[in-house]
């Protein structure tokens, strides 16, 4: 609870918190009321359309996404920030269009960003605190149910682009966001314009069709989902659209004009490790779960565990290029310990018509 005089200026502190927030590497910071709003009644839809897929925890914390008092008691007042992430790395289209290699979402190849961001949200409360007292407040990075792109949006940071994710015209969308709940009376920012217009360039180039309409997206379809959310097997229809993605898509991102003006990130915990921006399929697959551990400790990667990683990457193999090293790399793994990653290896040796005997004929 905090104990800030009745008469405290918070529309100085506020500046205060944004000029903060800018010294400890954060891009933006914003305040969002939580005056509940028409994305209260979106996300009741999209979970009754069943959009949220496997994914049930969306459904279980239900409306309380859309009701920060409700998640923090208390709230009336959300800090909202950004950080850049965009790494110095290969062209994404380019390795996109090598079926040989591994495409990995730009925001994984560095070290996990929950723990970058979180501390500097923690700096920034501490600052607040350094400044007023004690007050009341908790900090989120994706760790709750919180309607992160909603209430960046309300605190024009930017608005939500046709493919869902938060867009600002000085940043593209290659960010993160985070949030601190206050119960701090700071006046709110207001919303900024959409500057999406007609263009339709993230819906016509998703593989799998998963923006089923402009706003709208079908996790159940997203490469996203299907490689990070989903426990199970890829379903067979959707494996040759994933191509060469074994973690996560940047595809609307890549094909968005506005990320003409995204900028490179300084943030040395989101420069790219293990040159995940540019390898082959088969030397990834040809980890061992011990070097998995090794390498992908501290990323974002690390949570899906070996077993998805792998299968991710089997149906990567299987809609690469037949060669002799991508037929020995589904041979090597075709009696694999796990039925989940044995199934897809099987899938991917038919898609080549590579046979368990070296001695068959290959892809």
């Amino acid at each position: 609870m905090s104990e800030v005089p009745a008469n405290y200026d918070y529309a100085l502190l506020a500046r205060a918190i944004k000029a903060w927030g800018r010294e400890l590497g954060l891009q933006a910071v914003g305040i969002a009321d939580t005056a509940p709003g028409a994305a209260e009644v979106r996300l009741a839809e999209w979970l009754a359309a069943g959009f949220h897929g496997e994914m049930d925890y969306m459904a279980r914390h239900g409306l309380k996404r859309a009701r920060p008092a409700q998640l923090r008691p208390g709230t009336l007042r959300v800090i909202s920030a950004r950080m850049n992430y965009q790494p110095r790395a290969a062209a994404g289209w380019s390795v996109i269009g090598a079926p040989d290699k591994a495409y990995i979402a730009r925001y994984a190849t560095g070290r996990d960003y929950h723990r970058v961001l979180r501390g500097r949200l923690r700096q920034l409360a501490r600052r607040i605190e350094g400044e007023i007292g004690a007050f009341g407040h908790r900090v989120y990075t994706d760790s709750a149910p919180v309607m992160e792109v909603e209430l960046a949006a309300r605190s024009g940071l930017g608005w939500r682009g046709k493919h869902t994710l938060l867009l600002s015209r000085d940043a593209g969308s290659y960010f993160f966001l985070g949030e601190i709940y206050t119960d701090l009376p700071l006046p709110a920012d207001a919303p900024v314009a959409d500057h999406c217009g007609s263009c339709s360039k993230c819906l016509d180039i998703c593989p799998t069709g998963a923006i089923v309409a402009p706003y709208r997206v079908d996790a159940r379809r997203c490469i996203s989902y299907l490689t990070i959310e989903l426990k199970g097997a890829i379903p067979l229809e959707l494996r040759p659209l994933i191509g060469n993605r074994v973690y996560g898509c940047d595809d609307c991102q890549l094909a968005c004009p506005w990320n003409r003006y995204a900028e490179v990130s300084g943030e040395p915990d989101f420069r790219v490790r293990h040159g995940l921006d540019d390898v082959q399929l088969a030397e990834l697959f040809s980890w061992n779960e011990r070097r998995f551990s090794e390498r992908m400790a501290g990323s974002a990667i690390y949570r899906i565990g070996f077993e998805r990683w792998s299968r991710n990457l089997a149906v990567g193999l299987g809609n690469a290029t037949g060669s002799a090293a991508v037929a020995g790399a589904l041979r090597s793994r075709a009696e694999d310990a796990s039925a989940l990653v044995r199934e897809h290896v099987a899938w991917a040796m038919q898609r080549h018509g590579v046979q368990l005997s070296s001695r068959s004929n290959s892809a």
